[in-house]
């Protein structure tokens, strides 16, 4: 299994008792007054024999509180989702925290930083780096969202998705646009893997019909969901972080509801892109501080309601480049996250919001990654490790620690050393070369993908059905 990274101390909170309650009071309020637009007619028909107010002509669904209270009970704390590999089964809930990648239109040319669509080599490439890399835990729905040449568009994405099982052992994310999912879910099942069924919402209030099917594709094949909310503060939300955590849960309970009506105990987990406007240009404004507090405040409500959370909105940044600002704008975010209960975090690969990612921000990644679980673990108080009697043994100046025992078991144990980062003295820096992290990210990169193999790779028998299916 997935080890992952286990949070060993109570989460942060930032809102009282009362404040959570206020935002839940709000958002059934809003599901019964306003309700939302459910394009779907089989969903609409499950909603309705489920006692919720449903127009059929208008499409409009209203939810009695007590329906939705019901099914949030039902959704399980904690679950399991099969790997290919059982070393890549997962996890999901009980204070275990997960890691995977975010994707982008294109990869970036690291000397001039333009972007560029991806050839497939280099799609292929940044799913065997994400592969290799220990930290990542499973694998998006895209690495890329398709790369150059060779096949029609509309197949891009479905290759994506064989091209993930052929070079992964690890759990990936269906797709749920325009009923490619159906496709995906059957390449997974051919390979002997799970794969996250994959609804969003659409903000303000309203729910397409691919998507609403991605509920009852869940369901017929047991599938883990992990539904995604992406409203922007200010656009499609109003501006209050407070506002848009009503407005957000409101939107994803529709998706709870279905999944436990459907299939009582079905297992999901709730994501959240949510991002601020950016009032002078119109754009997302990644990486502001709003979004910290907003996921911070979402993780702690849902983990009120018991239900797995998915921090989305951590990850994209501003920057157009490897820099101090994305860094910054990746770091706070993502550690917020972390410590405020979410049980999983999307956080690898990407540099420009939705628009550039690279495997060289992927491999620096992985180090944010080892950084913030080593803080999750926090620190062992026992006799040992309080060292009493060894502090008394060593004494005052000139008394020093370094050729004990102790030391050497316990050094190794508390700190977390990155595999990407300068760590040399400044002679020893310039001796051997003046390199930065990005050098030394693309020397792990060149050994990845010189050395690196999945395991086990697909038989001749999953081959041929996949290929069947494509």
């Amino acid at each position: 299994m997935a080890k992952g990274f286990m949070r060993r101390f109570s989460p942060l909170k930032i809102l009282t008792d009362e404040q959570v309650e206020a935002i839940h009071r709000g958002t059934l309020d809003v599901l019964q007054e306003t309700g939302v637009l459910v394009y779907n007619e089989k969903a609409l028909s499950v909603f309705k024999k489920a006692g919720c107010d449903v127009d059929f002509e208008t499409k409009r669904v209203k939810f009695p509180p007590g329906l939705v209270e019901e099914c949030l009970r039902k959704c399980p704390s904690s679950f399991r989702v099969k790997a290919r590999n059982p070393k890549d089964d997962l996890l999901i809930g009980q204070d275990n925290v997960l890691f995977f990648n975010f994707p982008g239109t294109d990869t970036v040319d690291l000397d001039t930083w333009e972007p560029r669509p991806p050839t497939k080599k280099e799609h292929i490439d940044l799913i065997r780096v994400l592969d290799a890399l220990p930290n990542v835990h499973f694998l998006n729905a895209y690495p890329y969202f398709g790369f150059s040449g060779g096949i029609p568009e509309v197949m891009k994405e479905i290759e994506g998705v064989a091209l993930r099982i052929r070079n992964s052992t690890k759990v990936t994310i269906a797709i749920a646009n325009n009923d490619i999912d159906m496709f995906t879910i059957r390449m997974a099942r051919a390979a002997g893997s799970e794969i996250f069924a994959n609804p969003n919402t659409s903000s303000p209030l309203t729910c397409y019909t691919d998507q609403v099917n991605a509920c009852f594709l869940a369901a017929e094949y047991d599938l883990p969901s992990m539904i995604w909310d992406g409203a922007t503060s200010g656009g499609t939300a109003p501006a209050s972080l407070a506002g848009v955590v009503v407005l957000s849960n409101a939107e994803l309970m529709p998706y709870i509801v279905l999944l436990q009506l459907l299939k009582p105990g079905a297992r999901v987990a709730v994501a959240n892109l949510v991002l601020p406007q950016n009032m002078t240009n119109g754009a997302p404004a990644f990486g502001e501080i709003g979004v910290s507090l907003h996921n911070v405040a979402f993780n702690q409500v849902w983990r009120e309601y018991g239900v797995p959370t998915v921090s989305s909105s951590c990850r994209p940044t501003s920057s157009k480049r490897i820099d101090f600002q994305l860094g910054y704008q990746k770091m706070m975010p993502t550690l917020l996250s972390a410590l405020s209960g979410s049980s999983i975090l999307q956080l690898y690969s990407s540099i420009y919001g939705e628009i550039t990612t690279h495997p060289i921000q992927a491999i620096l990644d992985d180090d944010i990654a080892g950084m913030i679980g080593r803080f999750l673990e926090g620190l062992e108080v026992s006799d040992e490790s309080l060292a009493i009697d060894l502090i008394n043994e060593v004494g005052p100046i000139p008394g020093h620690y370094l050729g004990k025992k102790h030391t050497r078991k316990w050094w190794k144990k508390e700190q977390f050393v990155p595999k990407a980062a300068d760590r040399l003295t400044y002679p020893e820096w310039v001796k051997t070369g003046k390199k930065s992290c990005i050098d030394y990210a693309k020397e792990r990169m060149e050994e990845i993908l010189s050395t690196h193999k999945v395991d086990p790779p697909l038989t001749q028998s999953q081959e041929e059905k996949i290929e069947r299916i494509l």
